[in-house]
């Protein structure tokens, strides 16, 4: 696979104009984790919209509407914990943490609509600028490497799941779906609404329980926080806390569900607002070289992982 990118290209590219002002709204984000700059986020996504907008006209947008529409109709608690406990026994495959990564070339997000590259670009993309900004923290450039690992789903080693039970954004069941949530209408038709044990605020969870004992809409982020988790990764919790709620956008964009937050969620929750920015926005055209990055990576791998992992 040949992919070009130049890690200094960013001085053509008229940037440097703009660095004061992103640098603010930088820093307006994350009032306790301050970037440097130097990644600028860009203005509009792959397609040319602006990021993250489900009702921009685009060749996606109904597709994008229509995945949400079958995502929320399916998740319930009842199909999350089945999948929990089937894909949680890890007994599919074992297999590296790069041939992994090899494995999505051949997948692209059905639920996203600011981009349409293979997988393995996006994790690069996001790892690389995480490079650039925080050279001393190699346990967060792995993160953005290894983040979507677990749309391994989708493939037919792995029971091939469809894709609304694998990618776009998660959300807890077992209390009252947010109204921030992308499309919330459509849940309206998941047997879980009307019930009076799950439609709550509160559900069958209580305040500040921890978002370790929520459980979430069933996808790739759960279950690569399983196979990094029972695996013994030695990252950090920050890391596996940014795995498994880096599509939590309800939390970390409406700041809905924080009475479900402890402590720890709220301390890791810094590092989720740095990544996050990395991980919408990296979704650009850039191109990595793939074959220049990959020694650095592995090694990241081997400090972090065993050598086989069961999946």
């Amino acid at each position: 696979m040949t992919i070009i990118f130049d890690r200094h290209s960013d001085q053509n590219d008229g940037r440097d104009e703009t660095v004061e002002k992103n640098q603010g709204i930088v820093k307006e984000e994350e009032t306790e984790l301050v970037l440097d700059a130097s990644f600028e986020a860009p203005h509009t996504n792959s397609f040319g919209h602006t990021f993250r907008d489900y009702d921009a006209e685009s060749e996606r947008r109904r597709g994008v509407e229509e995945f949400y529409r079958v995502n929320h109709i399916g998740q319930t608690v009842d199909f999350v914990r089945k999948r929990r406990e089937e894909y949680g026994r890890l007994n599919r495959t074992e297999m590296s943490i790069w041939e992994c990564c090899e494995l999505l070339n051949e997948f692209i997000d059905e639920s996203d609509p600011d981009m349409d590259e293979p997988q393995i670009e996006h994790l690069l993309q996001t790892a690389e600028a995480i490079r650039k900004d925080y050279p001393d923290e190699d346990w967060l450039h792995l993160t953005g490497l290894i983040h979507d690992l677990g749309k391994v789903l989708l493939h037919p080693s792995f029971g091939e799941l469809p894709q609304w039970a694998v990618v776009g954004d998660t959300y807890p069941v077992g209390c009252a779906f947010d109204e921030s949530i992308v499309h919330h209408k459509y849940f309206k038709e998941n047997q879980d609404y009307d019930n009076p044990s799950y439609n709550t605020k509160y559900g069958i969870y209580t305040e500040g329980c921890g978002l370790d004992n929520v459980f979430m809409s069933w996808g790739h982020d759960d279950y690569m926080y399983l196979v990094a988790k029972e695996n013994q990764t030695t990252l950090p919790s920050a890391s596996l806390f940014i795995i498994r709620y880096h599509s939590f956008y309800a939390l970390h964009k409406s700041e809905a569900y924080k009475h479900l937050m402890n402590k720890e969620d709220r301390e890791n929750m810094k590092w989720l607002k740095v990544f996050n920015k990395y991980d919408l926005y990296s979704k650009s055209k850039v191109r990595v070289n793939v074959e220049e990055v990959k020694p650095y990576y592995l090694s990241l791998i081997n400090k972090y992982f065993p050598a086989k992992l069961k999946w």
